[in-house]
């Protein structure tokens, strides 16, 4: 590759003018957000009805402020902090989809793309640059865009898989050298260090990981340092995991799909996190449609899948995406995740949470879910259930023997009540 490519580098304004009124754009998301091009885009008064396609994306969304709705209009595939209240206020869309799935609306033509607009590493010597952190839909969005423009940044890292993008697909770029968005780790509670206790002792040496991010999942993580031999394939991982690498707890070695490497479709961490997978031939990156596969998870042994949840009710129905009618996250990869462990030989799907919320005064556990709340995953999928007062397998058991077994894990503050109300139902009745 020409070592003068940033020659032909635009500035941001010019870089974002091939976007039209009327069209469909989609936006590198986490820690790709393309930052410079959304604010050259947003600083355009000449538009109207632009649906931006983006999964959660990192800093603010100046597309989605109050008065530039009928200009831009944001459609998050999985939600983050920034587009929340646009959301809930009805200035923004949300579609609610598996993780898996989202690759298949732009291959498809089902959401036709005019622009992908992505941030992207400098071209290697042979012509290809990468999509670096954020490989999920990016890349059928890169391979169905009409137009792709991009912000090439010298620390973008390089990172394997299949997901580089050839320098000559890119229509007109801006060339940056900026510091990614970082997520830093927060302090751990007492209560997510019970729950890390419990859900560690369900995973056994040589059990392939699929974790999120958050409190939970990390206190997991940091308590897997003494197993052997683990595996990471995964929609997504943070510095934790390279915690483990380091101390020799992953080796990826009894894997089926991907042996010897960490597969994974985005990060979300620090800059060590990054530079852990900058031109790393032991971490790959795909799309989330091939990750996220039931067919391809359930291939590898002992998949321990571990994911959140805001309510769970009394028969096992988890809710994971919302606050009753307010839209929090996404459906995500959960049930991808959580059907693929169940398949696996060995598996373990996990849902994980605190008991009560809003400083104890809710029960996390409750009898019926929240009006408005949506079901993530079923109870004909959930198997095992984990708060800080213990771990319970629903698998198999009936409506009653669930909700007794899920009263069981319930804050001892609200077990009397949630038991007369369970007694209540006539589902329930009867020993």
């Amino acid at each position: 590759m020409n070592a003068h490519w940033s020659s032909r580098a635009a500035c941001a304004a010019d870089t974002v003018s091939v976007v039209r009124s009327g069209t469909n754009v989609f936006v590198h998301g986490a820690c790709a957000t393309p930052a410079p091009l959304l604010d050259a885009l947003c600083a355009r008064h000449d538009l109207a009805d632009v649906k931006l396609y983006h999964l959660h994306t990192a800093g603010p969304a100046p597309f989605a402020e109050r008065g530039r709705e009928n200009e831009f209009r944001s459609v998050s595939l999985f939600t983050g902090a920034p587009l929340r209240a646009a959301i809930a206020e009805g200035r923004a869309d949300f579609v609610p989809i598996f993780l898996s799935d989202i690759p298949g609306l732009f291959l498809s033509g089902n959401v036709p793309l005019d622009v992908a607009i992505l941030q992207v590493s400098p071209p290697d010597a042979h012509g290809f640059c990468s999509l670096g952190t954020s490989c999920d839909a990016a890349k059928a969005a890169a391979e169905t865009a009409r137009i792709v423009i991009a912000e090439i940044n010298e620390q973008m890292p390089r990172t394997h898989g299949n997901n580089v993008l050839p320098f000559d697909r890119i229509h007109a770029f801006i060339a940056t050298n900026r510091p990614l968005v970082e997520h830093h780790l927060e302090p751990e509670t007492a209560v997510e260090a019970r729950i890390g206790e419990l859900v560690a002792d369900l995973v056994e040496d040589g059990s392939t990981l699929q974790m999120g991010i958050g409190g939970i999942p990390d206190a997991v993580l940091t308590r897997l340092r003494g197993k052997h031999d683990l595996g990471i394939h995964t929609e997504m991982f943070s510095d934790r995991v390279v915690d483990l690498v380091e101390a020799g707890a992953v080796t990826n070695r009894l894997k089926v799909v991907g042996a010897g490497r960490i597969i994974t479709s985005f990060i979300n961490g620090t800059k060590r996190l990054f530079d852990f997978v900058h031109d790393n031939p032991l971490v790959a990156f795909y799309p989330c449609d091939w990750t996220n596969d039931t067919s391809v998870i359930r291939k590898n042994p002992k998949v321990v899948a571990i994911n959140s949840a805001i309510q769970i009710d009394l028969t096992g129905q988890v809710c994971a995406d919302s606050m009753g009618h307010k839209i929090f996250s996404g459906i995500g990869g959960q049930m991808d995740f959580i059907r693929g462990a169940a398949l696996s030989k060995g598996g373990k799907p996990i849902i994980a949470l605190p008991s009560t919320a809003c400083s104890g005064k809710v029960s996390r556990l409750v009898v019926q879910l929240n009006a408005g709340a949506g079901v993530v995953t079923t109870r004909g999928h959930v198997h095992w259930v984990v708060t800080e007062y213990g771990a319970v397998n629903l698998h198999g058991k009936s409506l009653r023997e669930r909700g007794e077994a899920l009263l069981s894990i319930a804050h001892p503050d609200f077990r009397a009540e949630l038991g007369r109300d369970l007694r209540a139902t006539r589902t329930f009745t009867g020993k």
